[in-house]
């Protein structure tokens, strides 16, 4: 309240000095008004009397004129005590009772000689750099009687510092005036505030105690008036919260506590589309915290575009909504909404209440396991019914002709190599997802590891005239599973060796990595399969890495692949704490880039 003092203080000082400093300014302005005016009419005077005691010669030579014009200036000068020019119409300085003519610029553009050459008197204010004070000049034009045709101008100056050194000293006692009525309005407008604030000090402070939930407090009556009505109002009010307020604590603690420990996000926006109620739930689900939208509008939050057409669809239909949309902030998930309009207070309009359920995983499995099902079922209906196709060509009679048997057999036989292999991969996949099968570190030699690996393929890719490079720093050391890691590498290369036309390069590099951070400290291998095989479209790279997927699936199959072979690499890669990506383009060949740490963190 002291500040609320302060600041009535501060209007009626305001208020007084500046009708003070307004009467001071206008008074000032109007002194040196009249006293300029006063001194240009005794100028004017004097000029007009100068015209006449000294008449301008007209039949004389210039330099019989200037003699005569400096004689005058000079002789006037005494008498007036005041500085004389004699200025002919262009500009010339004839005669000066302060400099030598001849020494002087010419006064064509001075502002009193054309206002005088115009219409007879001029007259102007400017700080003379000769004398470092301000000058007043007036300028008379001196006619011919006949023609009215300009002879020439006089012009007197008189310095104003004796009109500056009066204004100065009315100023002064002007400030020092206005500090006394400042000094008075002070005291006197404190004494009138404190009056008025002191019972207005004792209702704030018990308003502050009932917002700080102490509704025991109460006002002392302070009169009849409208502040002593205040203060009863306020008494009154606190009776009612003191008895109100602790049922609504139960509730609302009831409410809360019901409300932190669902599983579901609880949203409730009221009908004017402010969030009135946000629990955890929905803080983790929706990637903002509670007091960041507690009170806001439902439109802010413009990361769940989704979600705010449907919560939009809720008001203007009024009906309820039960929807699934997918998120993808904070990060992407599916959530099961539940939206239904509820009435809230005594609005005439409903608010909604959103109720959110994180789906993700649920979804996710049913997925893998309907996608799993149904790619085991088709992979394996594959070979099965061509085994039993050319099994009943051969019960049939082809078992007779030795040539044809001898091929179906071939094929029921490859197929079954095909079938075997399928589900080898199967149960190898599903070991290492349920880690059943833990890695066993040791030092490798990647230099003469990779040699294997290349000499090991060297038949296979001898059969397609394809190079096998090899580009690794000679004792590169890093700690891995080798059957692993040689799992890892042969399929990448059989990959590359496959899909690469004949006459082509699979090259195989290592590198050490150095680490981005300095903190970090983790050195990393980094090992490059390449290729210039068909290359794999762009829509298709994000998922080479699923299980049973397939770019060319007529291609995949005639090479013998099951589809899960990069599905094992990328598990294997995890399961060495590293990383696999892929870059291709079609027609020019693949890149597969591993990462893996050089020393394993266990």
């Amino acid at each position: 309240m002291s500040k609320f003092r302060l600041k009535l203080t501060a209007l009626f000082m305001l208020l007084i000095g500046l009708s003070v400093l307004a009467a001071g300014i206008f008074t000032g302005q109007f002194y040196k008004h009249n006293h300029l005016e006063a001194l240009r009419s005794h100028m004017e005077t004097q000029l007009r009397v100068l015209s006449a005691a000294a008449p301008w010669p007209g039949d004389q030579t210039a330099a019989e004129q200037s003699e005569y014009l400096q004689a005058q200036a000079t002789r006037f000068k005494e008498l007036a005590d005041m500085r004389v020019t004699y200025v002919a119409p262009s500009g010339e300085v004839l005669g000066d009772s302060d400099h030598a003519p001849g020494t002087m610029d010419n006064h064509s553009d001075r502002e009193e000689v054309r206002e005088a050459l115009a219409s007879g008197f001029g007259q102007s204010i400017r700080h003379s750099g000769t004398l470092d004070e301000n000058m007043l000049y007036v300028a008379y034009a001196v006619k011919d009687d006949a023609s009215q045709r300009p002879l020439g101008v006089i012009r007197l100056a008189m310095s104003l510092s004796a009109v500056e050194h009066s204004l100065d000293r009315m100023w002064l006692a002007l400030a020092l005036g206005l500090l006394a009525v400042f000094a008075l309005a002070a005291l006197v407008s404190y004494r009138v505030a404190l009056s008025v604030t002191r019972p207005l000090e004792r209702m704030t402070a018990a308003a502050k105690r009932m917002a700080g939930m102490d509704y025991k407090v109460r006002i002392p009556d302070a009169g009849k008036d409208e502040i002593g009505e205040l203060g009863r109002a306020l008494n009154a009010m606190a009776a009612n919260l003191q008895d109100h307020m602790g049922e609504i604590r139960r509730n609302e603690l009831h409410l809360q506590s019901v409300l932190d420990h669902m599983i579901s996000g609880v949203v409730m926006i009221g009908p004017d589309g402010r969030i009135r109620i946000y629990n955890r739930s929905a803080e983790l689900l929706l990637g903002s915290l509670a007091r960041e939208r507690v009170g806001r509008s439902y439109t802010e939050a413009k990361q769940q575009y989704e979600l705010l057409q449907l919560i939009r669809s809720g008001f203007e239909t009024g009906e309820p909504i039960h929807e699934e949309l997918t998120v993808y902030y904070p990060e992407e998930r599916l959530l099961e909404l539940h939206l239904v309009p509820i009435p809230m207070d005594d609005d005439t309009a409903p608010g909604l209440l959103l109720v959110l359920q994180d789906v993700s995983a649920i979804r996710r499995l049913e997925r893998m396991r309907s996608e799993f099902v149904a790619n085991v079922s088709h992979e394996l209906k594959t070979p099965v019914a061509a085994v039993k196709g050319f099994a009943e060509t051969l019960l049939a009679g082809a078992v007779n002709d030795p040539e044809t048997a001898r091929s179906f057999l071939k094929i029921i036989q490859e197929e079954s190599d095909r079938l075997n292999r399928l589900i080898g991969d199967i149960l190898e996949l599903s070991k290492i997802e349920s880690r059943r099968s833990p890695l066993q570190f040791s030092p490798i030699d990647l230099k003469t590891f990779l040699e294997r690996q290349l000499e090991f393929l060297g038949p296979e890719a001898s059969k397609k005239e394809i190079a096998l490079e090899l580009d690794v720093p000679e004792e590169l050391f890093i700690e891995a599973d080798e059957d692993r890691l040689g799992q890892i590498t042969l399929n990448l290369l059989q990959n590359g060796i496959s899909y690469t036309p004949e006459g082509g390069r699979v090259k195989v590099r290592a590198t050490v990595v150095e680490p981005e951070d300095e903190a970090d400290g983790e050195e990393r291998v980094r090992i490059t399969v390449s290729d210039t095989g068909i290359g794999i479209p762009k829509k298709d790279l994000p998922r080479i890495f699923e299980r049973f997927y397939r770019v060319d699936k007529a291609r995949s199959r005639s090479s013998g692949g099951t589809g899960l072979g990069l599905s094992i690499v990328k598990h294997l890669v995890e399961l060495h704490h590293g990383a696999i990506r892929v870059e291709s383009a079609v027609g020019v060949g693949s890149t597969f880039i591993i990462e893996l740490p050089l020393i394993q963190d266990y």
